[in-house]
């Protein structure tokens, strides 16, 4: 039996511009940390006394006797990327829901990566799990997707990461001080709206406008708030100036796309904004999911009562990527 543990994501600066549909143009820059949330994979053996030859439990559960028939796009396609057609069983349990902006999917595919190279006796480095998910995820399953989730899922941390015009992805992990890092920590809080949604679906109107340019203007203005948030970041005094650049960011991403945001999303992003959040936004693709708002720690009861009809979801930053917590091997 091998267990794998990966972390989801949060997003602070620059999604969109991690798609080859912007930097085959222009680089693209992005901000994220990995938190305290998992995607937990299990893989072991499944011996010769059933019909079905593969069995993967998951929000359902598939018992199946050839590849081809697993509806799972990511457990298809990973199997059949890494040559297993048979004798596998695999399951996967999850901190939070699948489809609300947190890389979700990206984390279920590195993830499930990582325990299938390891049930086969190998090892993968964080380049080839983030590597390897990219090609699953964009290449054979055809999802629109860009690259930060993967290898952030793979490496896990604070990462600034660079998507180069040659098609070239240079990770920067953000070396901070446990006091500082903390600082930080503490003056974001999440929140679940409970609407769940097909990022895919939400992105063809904005990938769409970003190939044939109209986005250009738009996503440069997000690339240039990164550099910024890492000073402030790495060297700021004040760091409720991070709040400030997120809501620019949030700004400029409303206008990528009529389905970002929602009037009910709006309402409540203005309800904090009034109850002293310093700025914020919606988490992956938009139309649902997680709002992350920037709040100093003497107003944070205040936000957390105007948005009474949420659900605050604590948090702590995670420094480690995909790890195999235990292998029978």
């Amino acid at each position: 039996m091998i267990i794998s543990r990966t972390p989801v994501r949060i997003s602070f600066l620059g999604g969109g511009t991690d798609y080859p549909e912007y930097f085959a143009r222009e680089d693209g820059y992005t901000i994220s940390a990995t938190i305290d949330k998992f995607c937990y994979i299990t893989v072991q053996e499944l011996r010769d006394f059933f019909d079905h030859k593969l069995r993967v439990s998951y929000s359902r559960l598939e018992l199946a006797r050839e590849v081809d028939d697993i509806i799972h796009p990511s457990v298809r396609e990973c199997l059949r990327f890494l040559g297993i057609d048979r004798g596998v069983e695999i399951h996967c349990m999850s901190d939070l829901p699948a489809r609300t902006g947190l890389g979700s999917s990206s984390a279920f595919t590195v993830g499930l990566l990582n325990a299938l190279y390891a049930w086969q006796g190998k090892f993968a480095a964080p380049q080839q799990l983030a590597e390897d998910a990219v090609h699953i995820e964009r290449n054979m399953i055809r999802e629109r997707v860009g690259l930060q989730d993967q290898y952030a899922s793979a490496f896990g941390g604070l990462l600034h990461i660079t998507y180069t015009r040659n098609g070239g992805v240079h990770l920067r992990a953000i070396p901070l001080a446990c006091e500082r890092l903390e600082a930080i920590e503490k003056r974001l809080l999440l929140f679940y709206t409970g609407l769940q949604r097909n990022a895919s679906d939400i992105l063809e109107e904005q990938l769409e406008r970003t190939r044939s340019g109209e986005l250009q203007g738009p996503l440069k203005e997000l690339v240039a708030l990164v550099p910024r948030a890492v000073e402030v970041i790495c060297h700021g005094n004040d760091l409720s100036e991070l709040g400030r650049l997120l809501h620019a960011g949030w700004l400029i991403k409303r206008r990528l796309s009529a389905a970002v945001s929602t009037d009910m999303i709006d309402t409540w992003y203005e309800r904090a904004r009034s109850a002293s959040a310093v700025g914020g936004k919606l988490l992956g693709a938009g139309s649902g999911g997680f709002l992350l708002l920037y709040v100093e720690p003497e107003n944070q009861d205040k936000v957390r009562q105007a948005l009474s009809d949420l659900q605050e979801v604590p948090f702590r930053f995670e420094s480690q990527g995909s790890t195999i917590l235990f292998s029978s091997r």
